[in-house]
């Protein structure tokens, strides 16, 4: 997989990328470290002050500025110095070892992966609404800056959270800005053939496709997935639209992409995490395809593998009361999940439905992605 910018970004044939030192900035406008570590904004400052100011966007301030302007700019000795020094200590950091190398040097740790709803990185990847993914932005650029082996995975939401704007008349408005990939500090996700990764997911009647993307946030790769794919039709291509929008059967879609799809990105990537953390209940799903791929490789029942990866899953929930925990109606599981259990598990609908119930033998109950979370860790 390639990591030079100019070979992985949809943008670049629109880019002056032939101007000697243009792919130094990208490689730093693409690093989401400077959302956190500020030693980068003096370039995109003098690049354009004011774009800067009102976008904290690296890459859309790399694509928006003149080509004249960048030649210019390149053209200062102390200038291209700097971007040269800052280039160099990112490389540097990311390759020399941190503190989970220096102190955990023997550990058996591999990697851990992280799943969550929405990830708040930066201006720039509107992707969040508010506390989780606070805490989940955190808990990525701690990773990164201690080297903690983490691969994160979360969705890529075309429109994200709404944004609150008051009239003159003192009227709320709910507003969508559109996420224009090109405009965001993200590269697509490509194989070793240099094809964009794309998965295919079934759900009741059809199979949708889903893109993959790659964030660099330090030391962390952070993968997204969506589904506005032009292989799909245009009511699946708006699955992975909004976060925390539409009803219970949107909700349910985005969160068997961000579960179920998510494990089977990592596997196709290669990536066998010892630790998988979902932060929240959202993303629970991932256990029951991480015990699916283990019930491949070691030919047990469903029962076994969730009793052994279990012990490798941890939930963290943050708001613990029954309002912020996601619930689906039965028919609404058997849906969508029921030739999943049957087929990929092993087991009947029924008792897919158990693991998400307080009362395990009460068919009426609603499904809890928090008891099923819960149930396997």
């Amino acid at each position: 997989m390639s990591d030079n910018p100019r070979h992985v970004h949809p943008v670049y044939d629109l880019l002056p990328i032939e101007i000697d030192g243009f792919e130094s900035l990208a490689e730093l406008a693409l690093d989401l470290r400077s959302s956190w570590n500020h030693a980068t904004d003096v370039v995109w400052r003098r690049l354009d002050e004011e774009l800067w100011e009102i976008t904290h966007n690296p890459w859309v301030v790399l694509q928006t500025v003149s080509r004249q302007r960048i030649e210019y700019v390149l053209d200062d000795t102390d200038f291209r110095s700097k971007v040269d020094a800052l280039l160099d200590a990112r490389r540097q950091t990311a390759e020399q070892p941190a503190w989970f190398q220096h102190t955990h040097a023997d550990s058996p740790l591999k990697c851990a992966a992280y799943f969550c709803m929405e990830y708040m990185l930066s201006d720039a990847l509107p992707i969040y609404s508010g506390g989780l993914g606070n805490v989940a932005g955190d808990q990525l650029k701690a990773a990164s800056d201690l080297g903690v082996p983490v691969f994160a995975v979360g969705l890529l939401y075309q429109q994200g959270y709404f944004r609150q704007a008051i009239d003159g008349a003192g009227q709320q408005h709910a507003l969508y800005p559109y996420n224009d990939p090109g405009q965001l500090p993200i590269r697509p996700l490509r194989d070793a053939d240099g094809e964009w990764l794309r998965l295919k997911i079934s759900l009741p009647g059809y199979s949708v496709w889903l893109r993959a993307w790659q964030v660099q946030v330090g030391r962390v790769n952070l993968y997204l997935l969506d589904s506005n794919d032009a292989a799909n039709f245009p009511e699946h291509r708006g699955i992975t639209s909004e976060l925390y929008g539409g009803g219970q059967d949107l909700r349910l879609k985005q969160e068997m992409i961000l579960g179920i799809g998510g494990w089977r990105l990592l596997q196709k990537l290669g990536i066998s995490p010892d630790v998988c953390h979902l932060n929240e209940g959202h993303a629970a799903f991932a256990v029951l395809e991480r015990a699916r791929a283990f019930m491949e490789t070691s030919g047990q029942p469903f029962e076994v593998a969730l009793t052994v990866t279990r012990a490798g899953n941890l939930f963290t929930t943050h708001t613990a009361v029954e309002a912020g925990f996601d619930r689906f109606a039965p028919e609404l599981i058997e849906l969508y999940l029921k030739r999943y259990a049957e087929e990929r598990l092993g087991i009947s609908i029924q008792d897919l439905m158990a693991l998400g119930r307080l009362n395990p033998g009460d068919n009426s109950e609603p499904f809890n992605m928090a008891y099923l979370a819960i149930r396997g860790s």
